[in-house]
């Protein structure tokens, strides 16, 4: 791989669509999330924000490379693709890997994150359930994104050039890893109060 990357009109372009989709998730999530706990408003500025990502940019991808592929489509959003097949040049080409993953991605990672924004909204019993599944599911598409390649010595990976390594690869996917991370961390405490808080009930009335 190439050890270019400097931050041209087209990665530029990338990154803008990228932070307008941040601003625009995050002004929702902290909209609907009025009146509400710190957590619960980060929480829904993520999940808004996801969710544009899931059915925004990546569902166009889905389809893209469904019909042909990422290389030679002259659609819009295939240029911020080609931006990022800089940095994974799979994303590039049809890899049957990539987009089995994308689709479940779509589909099931799309869908449940509005579930969950529904069910903070609304206080529903199902949140944690909903927020354990949605959170195990984006750790299980990094993974599944990125070990393949990383078993065959990372061949399609650009790692040379701090624009594509660190911003394309470790940031922008990262914060796949961090932020479901935390989620699941605050299920896991909110489930241990509600659980502590069953038993210490029960034990009143015996």
């Amino acid at each position: 791989m190439h050890a270019g990357g400097e931050l041209g009109a087209s990665a530029g372009g990338s990154l803008l669509l990228f932070a307008s989709l941040m601003a625009v998730g995050c002004a929702l999530g902290l909209r609907l999330g009025r009146g509400r706990g710190t957590a619960d408003r980060g929480s829904l500025a993520w999940l808004c924000f996801n969710a544009l990502v899931h059915f925004a940019v990546e569902g166009p991808y889905v389809y893209l490379s469904m019909v042909g592929n990422i290389t030679d489509s002259d659609a819009l959003i295939a240029s911020l693709w080609k931006e990022y097949g800089k940095a994974d040049a799979r994303w590039l080409n049809f890899d049957p890997a990539i987009v089995s993953v994308e689709i479940l991605m779509v589909v099931l990672g799309g869908s449940l994150a509005v579930v969950l924004i529904y069910a903070i909204v609304k206080e529903k019993h199902y949140r944690h359930f909903v927020q354990i599944t949605l959170s195990v599911c984006e750790l299980y598409g990094g993974w599944m994104t990125f070990c393949p390649d990383w078993l065959m010595g990372s061949p399609n990976l650009n790692t040379n050039s701090w624009l594509y390594f660190w911003v394309y690869l470790v940031f922008f996917n990262g914060i796949w890893v961090l932020i479901p991370g935390l989620l699941l961390w605050q299920s896991w405490v909110e489930l241990k109060k509600m659980h502590h808080k069953g038993s210490n009930s029960r034990k009143k009335f015996q």
